[in-house]
């Protein structure tokens, strides 16, 4: 059967999805490394608890493909089983375990016999909160309590000093918490947990370098002009991103004189992705329908100068944690929510549905507006929107 949907991630790309995740990238930045989406990025992550497996290797005891490819031309030769595993310098059971095992001699196929022999080895070890029910039962009861995993490991190991059966690791509880795959751990118990965390982040992990927290040369709403606070002139807006599921998000710009609304489509959260897309859009309008645009703190909006001036659009910063200095684009994305339900995976609509929602929303009278439509309210400044 043919294979539906998005394609996934090679292990190539795994490996490199982990690499930059242990470095402390966001799930933007690496999907957009990747060509990939950051929800597509989010998925493979939090499947495993955000902790970064183990890299397979092969036992060097094991055949390798270049001996069962000689095995193969061994066999296509007539040769016996101990000719063949004389010239590899392996015992004759070891081959011929091997070839029985894959099909007997007239169906035997190298290729085939590694990656059945690779998938075989992947036999995961049962870990001990699996196999120890008191054990996890006291893991379980101490997280309820609002202990740490580090806590609770370091405890076991004080209050059983000569039964190595109770102890257990903190990685293993974090783990058995963060990949329920495992069946061990309820996933109710990760809400005790201090940070409130779903995916862990590994030690190594770093944002050093990163402008996390601050926004350089940010403009506060303070020194705002009167003109943008009383909504006299059209052209000032307000923005933010709503988030979906699988990390994904749209961005969200609104008229402060008609409540007038776009609906921009982003590739992620970070930065670069969302000022491109909000300048791309933002072009579209009349130049005098840029004026100025309010955003919160949010880092999506570091490079505001790059948007400023591929827009001549002026930015303003909210105070920390006053969604209130935004309260039109606030109200809006209340109101997207009846298109958009908490839990939507917003990367699955193009930027022509955004469109049409917003149009939407745009025909929709508003009691704020006297029950006129924010497109009537713009009095026809914005028919070069496309």
């Amino acid at each position: 059967m043919a294979r539906m949907g998005r394609p996934g991630l090679s292990d190539a790309q795994k490996a490199e999805l982990w690499r930059r995740w242990k470095e402390g990238q966001t799930l933007s930045e690496i999907g957009l490394a990747l060509s990939k989406h950051a929800g597509s990025i989010h998925g493979v992550v939090l499947a495993k608890g955000g902790i970064a497996p183990v890299a397979r290797r092969r036992s060097r005891r094991t055949l390798t493909l270049n001996e069962r490819e000689e095995i193969s031309r061994g066999l296509a030769a007539g040769s016996s089983i101990r000719q063949i595993a004389h010239g590899l310098g392996r015992s004759p059971s070891t081959v011929s375990r091997e070839v029985t095992r894959h099909g007997g001699p007239a169906r035997y196929r190298a290729s085939d016999a590694d990656q059945a022999a690779w998938d075989r080895a992947l036999r995961p070890k049962a870990c001990r909160l699996a196999t120890q029910p008191r054990l996890r039962q006291i893991v379980a009861s101490k997280l309820a309590l609002q202990w740490s995993p580090e806590q609770i490991a370091n405890w076991l190991e004080q209050q059983y000093p000569d039964d190595q059966t109770m102890r257990v690791s903190h990685e293993t509880i974090y783990r058995s918490l963060f990949i329920q795959a495992r069946g061990v751990l309820k996933k109710e118990l990760v809400s005790h947990l201090r940070s409130r965390r779903i995916m862990r982040r590994a030690k190594v992990a770093t944002t050093k370098g990163q402008p996390r927290g601050q926004i350089i040369d940010a403009v506060s709403i303070r020194e705002r002009p009167a003109d943008v606070e009383d909504r006299a002139i059209p052209g000032h807006w307000e923005g933010d991103l709503i988030s979906g599921a699988r990390n994904s998000h749209i961005a969200t710009l609104v008229e402060r004189h008609s409540r007038f609304t776009l609906l921009v489509k982003v590739a992620g959260k970070n930065t670069s992705s969302v000022v491109n897309a909000l300048s791309k859009q933002v072009r579209k309008l009349p130049a005098h329908l840029r004026q100025s645009l309010t955003w919160d703190r949010g880092m999506e909006l570091a490079k505001h100068k790059d948007f400023t001036i591929a827009t001549d659009v002026k930015v303003y910063f909210c105070d920390p944690q006053s969604p209130w200095q935004r309260g039109t684009n606030e109200n809006t994305n209340r109101l997207l929510r009846q298109y958009f339900p908490n839990g939507t995976d917003l990367s699955t609509f193009s930027q022509r549905h955004l469109n049409r929602i917003a149009l939407r929303l745009n025909q929709r009278p508003r009691k704020t507006l006297g029950f006129q439509t924010p497109a009537h309210k713009l009095n026809g400044n914005v028919a070069s929107i496309r």
